[in-house]
Formats: C-alpha cells, sequence, structure tokens
C-alpha cells in the first residue's frame, strides 16, 4: 500500500467480493507481501509458470535509524519497485492471452461506471468485457456492472486510496478473463496515488467530467502525465458549467503532448463513437 498517503495498511484488510456472492476468502500464501519479513518458498501461485517467484519483500530494516525523511523514501521505495515487479508479472499474463487491460482513473463522480455500463451495454456482443472494481467501501458500482452484463470482482480497499498490482494478479485468480478480451479496470476515485501504482495495463485512460473544472491537468499533472487518453464526460453539461475544453486539452498536453482525447456524454449517448474507436484499435493492437 501507499506510504506516502498514510493508506498503508494490512494486505489482510482489503477484500475481494463478487456481486450476490459472499467474500473472498484471504490467501496469505498468495498474498506474498502480507508477511513481509519471511520468504516462504510458495510456487502455486496461479499463472507463475510464466513468471520467475520473486523473493524480494518490501521491509524496514532494523538497523536503519534514520527516522527523517530518507528512511521513509526508502520504504516508499521498496514498495514501489515491489509493485513494479508484480505489474510487471501481470503484464506477461495479459500479452500471453491478447488481454488488452485498461486503468481507469478519476477524480470520484467524473461517470467512470456510467461509461463503463454504457460500453458494456453496446459492446458486449462484439467482444468480451470483464471488470475490476476498487472502491474503499461497498458492492455498488459491481452490482451496477454485474447488471450490465459483464463479470466483474469488486475490490474494496478499506482506507486504501488506489489499486495496486499485487491485487490485480490475486483478482485474476478469481476472474475469468478470456483470451482477447478486455479488462477494465476501475480505480478509486482519485488522481494521485494511482499515477505511481503501474497495474501492468496497456493504458491508463484519465476520466474527467465538466464539472469538475478546467484545471485539473495543471492540479494533478503526475497524472495526466501517466495517461494515454483523457475522457472529458458529461458534455451535455457544458451550456449550464464555466468549463474550456480548449482551454483544459492544452494544459495537458503542456504535461503529456501525446495525450489524445476523446468529449463525450456517457448518460447521453453522445460522442461514444471516438472511445468505441480508440477502444477497438487498442484491443486490435494488444491481440496482435
Amino acid at each position: 500500500m501507499c506510504d506516502t498517503c498514510g493508506c498503508n495498511q494490512p494486505p489482510d484488510a482489503v477484500t475481494y467480493r463478487k456481486p450476490g456472492g459472499h467474500d473472498l476468502p484471504h490467501r496469505h500464501g498468495d498474498l506474498e507481501h502480507t508477511h513481509p519479513h519471511e520468504h516462504p518458498h510458495d510456487h502455486a501461485h496461479p499463472h507463475d509458470h510464466d513468471h520467475p517467484h520473486d523473493h524480494e519483500h518490501p521491509h524496514v530494516h532494523p538497523h536503519d535509524h534514520d527516522h527523517g525523511g530518507g528512511r521513509r523514501l526508502n520504504v516508499e521505495q521498496d514498495i514501489l519497485r515491489r509493485n513494479d515487479l508484480t505489474a510487471e508479472r501481470n503484464r506477461g499474463w495479459f500479452e500471453g492471452r491478447g488481454v488488452l487491460a485498461l486503468n481507469l482513473v478519476s477524480s470520484p463522480g467524473s461517470g467512470k461506471t456510467s461509461l463503463l455500463e454504457r460500453t458494456i451495454r453496446d459492446l458486449k456482443a462484439e467482444m468480451p468485457l470483464t471488470v475490476i472494481e476498487g472502491d474503499q467501501q461497498t458492492l455498488n458500482d459491481a452490482e451496477r456492472i454485474a447488471a450490465a452484463g459483464a463479470p466483474v470482482l469488486q475490490i474494496n480497499t478499506g482506507f486504501g486510496c488506489h489499486l495496486d498490482a499485487e491485487m490485480i494478479r490475486r483478482a485474476l485468480t478469481e476472474l475469468e478473463v478470456p483470451p482477447h478480451g478486455v479488462l477494465l479496470i476501475e480505480n478509486v476515485g482519485n488522481l494521485v496515488c494511482p499515477a505511481l501504482f503501474d497495474l501492468g495495463e496497456h493504458a491508463k485512460v484519465v476520466i474527467i467530467s465538466v464539472t469538475e473544472g478546467d484545471d485539473k491537468p495543471q492540479k494533478y499533472p503526475a497524472m495526466f502525465a501517466a495517461a494515454q487518453l483523457c475522457v472529458i464526460n458529461k458534455t451535455d453539461l457544458l451550456p449550464h458549467v464555466d468549463f474550456d475544453v480548449e482551454a483544459c486539452k492544452d494544459a495537458a498536453r503542456r504535461v503529456n503532448p501525446a495525450l489524445a482525447f476523446v468529449e463525450l456524454s456517457a448518460t447521453r449517448g453522445e460522442g461514444l463513437e471516438g472511445w468505441y474507436g480508440w477502444l477497438r484499435e487498442r484491443r486490435a493492437r494488444a491481440a496482435r
């Protein structure tokens, strides 16, 4: 978990749930970083036949007496290094099966779930779509996704403000993701920490709504720098809010000149072909 933002907690505080079912059991042997000072030689992890088992565990060395910024920085670097190693395993799993994995990130209320619902209803006959939902609590969004017609797993992070690569790896042991399908990961609503954590995805898609203000790229430049696509949602409300679309795009391009944009209204269904076209092109690329 993230030491920078204070959401660090034991991995067994994270729950994995399916709509209509019970919480999935915690699997301490599977979540390798549950006991950071132990090195269990368990090689029976799902999907590990494609990836070497890694024994590098993030921890604070007891002889480290630096109680200032240096020690904290070392812990954060260990956490991110560990996350990146697991992300590479996830990436290999996706690439080996031709699966397109997308990490959808936004502030709360931007319309991520509404966009997913619409996408599932419109495209589920064309391509296999599977969803991982990230929230601190509740099954609300997962139930909406299930009602739209896609297999879904809910990850409740407790106090955690983002998903990490280990959570996704565990989720992949519980979800059937078809070869050449699309995995849509709806991250916890937050434009800060999800920018730091690679999940093994092919692309980050940052979603903003016109009700949030056109200065989002200036406030959260790291997220826009990490994204490959920016979806500007709720464009049907433009006549009623103070939002300059071109100013927003210009600000985002200053931190990421390669960033692509799609403008749409998920609730009205306006502009969705731009999003669907991007999705089809990226899926075809992943399949190759």
